[in-house]
């Protein structure tokens, strides 16, 4: 076993783990900070993000507004605070994001151009065409290679937090490569390895994204926070469910039954009119678009293929200069995947599952409830999202949440002695249970695949935009199941190098853990918020469920479900409404 350390370890090396450690190296030269990520960075899956990042920036547009659009659109789930904090710091973080690189595109007199996004009432999404996690990404990985202070551990796959005497003080790891065990002391460690969407079957999210980091911090003991409110977004390709951003529907796309008919002018998407205005209704809500998708499929209005049932997107209309323009990377994932041009072809799309609103519990400045570990982006909840993020709010959350969790840690690790030596022994522990319960085991039974795939099948069927408390309840049984039965797990590869069948394996445990939350939380939860539907309890209620779910790992069960008040500061929950 390979032992370093460091003061601060960031474990992710997407937007908000490369944030968090130029905030660190910023905020205290004399600390030594490491970046431990799974995957080269530059193929963290910020790199995917294509429509913008959101902030303030222009002359009819103001701080309460995008905090009561956030707050709104989130059902009113957000925590104030933490909203307020997110939008007053939101444009400071993407004017220096330009000023390291980030080449965001350009109005005619060469301002910064916006766009809208999904349940805003202005235009205050930045982008860099369709590319803007490309860029972003680009950006903050450059912007840390001056820092001689970041050390990094490319492709070494987390396992375990080592706690010692209540606090986090560092991880054990896999090198990829070399299946060499390491141990990494820290005074402050930042969990920022992105959501969990592979949990479901069909998802925009890349095959990396399995709930790491919430696994690893609810072993540890911190809780999970609103796990129930999963987002799926409104157009994903039937097939591969590669996302089609957000940003088609801005420039002014249009999403059409099989008759041809613009089906949204018939839903409650939530604006004050009785019916949404023509020019915008593709603009509604995440959660809505996606409700109202299966509604339609319910009255035979969609289309079949071999995929499943979809509608079409077309921005054929748009032409193809400003197609190539602003929306090139659509066309290009059209032709490839799809084989079609959307300059003269309609796009086939459904709802897929694209982002949790819900992660490791936080506070606004990052940090756990377990001393010394922290958290950051989609693997935490600062409580920002609600019940529905919407849509470019997460970049921008990335580099706000990821530079105050940066500074927390920072001045965290700057008052710490030295690491506990005891937390050897755990490490040892941890690489004596990879090799016996994987490396070593011949007498299993089970298989990976087809746990995934019972699990895949529980959670799209039962778990997905509308639920019932039967249908919970029973994928809560399915999941303690398919947990008992991990125990008898069975790999080919006993080798060390590059053995991806145990990489495979310790996924699939994490998002074991990741979905029984889900599941425990939305079963508690007898409401519908946001993108939480019950349908046999239809209705919003804030008497009793304007709070957060709080889930605690038991040692032997389901796991706890607690409840937290939400933060409210200067807005009163109301009706949810978006537009002018």
């Amino acid at each position: 076993m390979d032992v370093s350390s460091c003061d601060v370890l960031v474990v992710g090396g997407g937007a908000a783990g490369l944030r968090a450690a130029i905030a660190i190296a910023e905020a205290n030269l004399n600390l030594r900070v490491a970046v431990i990520s799974k995957v080269y960075p530059m193929r963290s899956h910020t790199v995917s993000a294509e429509g913008g990042a959101a902030a303030v920036i222009k002359p009819n547009d103001s701080l309460d507004e995008h905090a009561y659009d956030t707050i709104s659109g989130g059902d009113w789930l957000c925590d104030q605070d933490a909203v307020e904090a997110f939008v007053n710091e939101a444009p400071v973080e993407m004017l220096r994001l330009e000023h390291w690189g980030c080449p965001w595109s350009r109005q005619p007199d060469g301002r910064v151009a916006v766009r809208s996004f999904g349940g805003m009432k202005v235009e205050r999404t930045w982008f860099a065409a369709d590319k803007t996690g490309f860029h972003m990404l680009h950006s903050l990985f450059q912007t840390t290679l001056k820092y001689e202070a970041i050390q990094r551990y490319d492709e070494c796959f987390v396992t375990k937090l080592l706690v010692e005497k209540g606090r986090c003080q560092g991880v054990v790891a896999i090198e990829v490569a070399t299946g060499k065990i390491l141990a990494i002391t820290a005074k402050a460690v930042i969990l920022a390895t992105g959501g969990c969407g592979k949990v479901f079957p069909f998802t925009t999210n890349g095959a990396i994204k399995t709930g790491d980091g919430m696994a690893l911090a609810y072993r540890a003991g911190a809780p999970l926070k609103d796990m129930e409110f999963v987002q799926y977004h409104p157009t994903g390709l039937p097939l591969t469910g590669i996302l089609i951003t957000e940003a088609t529907r801005s420039e002014g796309g249009w999403l059409l039954n099989k008759d041809g008919y613009r089906y949204l002018q018939d839903y409650d998407l939530g604006k004050p009119q009785p019916k949404p205005v023509l020019r915008s209704m593709e603009l509604g809500p995440r959660d809505r678009l996606s409700q109202a998708f299966v509604k339609e499929q319910a009255k035979g209005r969609t289309l079949e293929g071999p995929y499943g049932h979809y509608v079409h997107l077309d921005i054929r209309h748009l032409g193809e200069k400003l197609i190539d323009k602003k929306l090139p990377f659509v066309r290009a994932l059209c032709r490839k995947y799809v084989n079609l041009d959307p300059v003269k072809e309609m796009i086939p799309v459904r709802p897929v599952v694209h982002y949790m609103m819900g992660g490791i519990h936080t506070d606004i400045y990052g940090a756990t409830p377990l001393p010394g570990l922290y958290a950051a982006g989609e693997a935490a909840c600062v409580s920002i999202n609600g019940a529905n993020r919407l849509g470019s709010n997460s970049l921008t959350e990335c580099l706000v949440f990821g530079a105050r969790a940066g500074q927390a840690a920072a001045a965290f690790a700057a008052e710490q002695k030295e690491t506990n030596p005891a937390i050897s022994a755990q490490a040892r522990d941890e690489q004596r249970r990879l090799e016996e319960s994987f490396l070593r085991k011949t007498d299993g039974k089970e298989r990976i695949a087809p746990l995934r795939e019972e699990m895949h099948k529980n959670m799209e069927a039962c778990a997905g935009i509308y639920r019932t408390g039967a249908e919970l309840k029973r994928a809560a049984q399915v999941l303690r199941g398919l947990q008992d039965r991990f125990h008898d797990l069975q790999l080919d590869d006993r080798s060390y190098t590059f053995n991806t069948e145990l990489t495979a394996a310790l996924e699939l445990s994490f998002m074991l853990d990741v979905a029984e939350g889900i599941v425990a939380s939305a079963f508690a939860r007898q409401e519908s918020r946001g993108s939480h539907q019950r349908t046999d309890h239809p209705q919003r209620d804030d008497d009793k469920f304007l709070a957060h779910s709080l889930a605690y790992r038991s040692p032997e069960g389901p796991p706890r479900i607690e409840h937290l008040p939400v933060t409210i500061t200067r807005w009163p929950p109301g009706q949810r409404v978006y537009g002018k």
